[in-house]
């Protein structure tokens, strides 16, 4: 698994938006160690993060048509889903089990580009993301700075703790976990070409999670009342451990394990 990655400054040095995007990369290489590259000094192969008109971005040097992979909790995709893909009606938010005006602090132990955290908190879930990936942990702080920017109060309940998930889990310091969610990295059997552009990225960058197995134990002793697992259909549970039920949708279910705590 990749750790570090250099920052590119996209714009040339004269561009009116040079200066902030450079403060930007500076910023963003203090807290993570990633170098800062110019302009020109882009590289030529791999993967590279890009700083570019305030968004950090993951860029494939070898895809010059494709654009960087950034998480955007405000695009017009998330906020369609919010306003209109139903909601609690959502099969996330039924796995998850939320009820009336509950408010659940979960833990997204997988967060990815941090789309299915985006749509608990859109129901007024509060929810922790773990990342263990720095690369992946800098997009998502990235993504909550400019939710920040217009939508402070669906920021201000996401978090972001940087760390190997199994262990944040079993030494975990914070108010209590109503449900925990788990959406581990699964090998697609597909040619890469014909999976999307963010999971090509991402497995280039973090393989898949050899290690699934051992988020479950830690999750089932933190949460109060559920965890919930997304699996291809295809795939085993998780851990080997049967779920108390399962939701299931064309290509993926959750599974869900009760847990007798409340």
């Amino acid at each position: 698994m990749l750790s570090q990655l250099p920052i590119v400054v996209a714009s040339a040095s004269d561009d009116e938006l040079y200066e902030a995007d450079n403060q930007l990369a500076l910023s963003i290489s203090a807290k993570w160690g990633f170098p800062v590259l110019s302009h020109n000094e882009k590289p030529s192969e791999g993967l590279y993060l890009q700083v570019y008109q305030d968004v950090l971005g993951l860029a494939d040097a070898s895809e010059k048509k494709v654009l960087p992979v950034e998480v955007d909790f405000a695009s017009p995709a998330s906020l369609y889903r919010k306003q209109h893909g139903g909601g609690r009606k959502e099969p996330i938010v039924k796995a998850i089990g939320l009820k009336g005006n509950d408010a659940w602090h979960v833990v997204d132990a997988t967060p990815g580009l941090g789309r299915d955290a985006f749509v608990l908190v859109s129901v007024g879930c509060s929810v922790t993301m773990i990342e263990r990936s720095p690369i992946v942990a800098a997009l998502l702080e990235d993504g909550i700075r400019r939710l920040a920017l217009t939508f402070p109060d669906l920021a201000n309940r996401m978090s972001l703790q940087h760390g190997n998930s199994a262990e944040v889990m079993q030494y975990f310091k914070g108010e209590s976990v109503d449900a925990i969610y788990l959406d581990p990295m699964f090998p697609h059997k597909k040619k890469s070409a014909l999976v999307k552009k963010e999971m090509r990225l991402f497995q280039q960058l973090l393989g898949h999670d050899p290690d699934a197995d051992a988020l479950l134990p830690p999750a089932l002793m933190l949460a109060t009342h559920r965890v919930v697992v997304k699996r291809p259909n295809s795939a085993d549970v998780l851990a080997g451990e049967k779920p108390s039920m399962a939701i299931e949708s064309k290509k993926h279910r959750f599974d869900v394990y009760l847990c007798q705590k409340n």
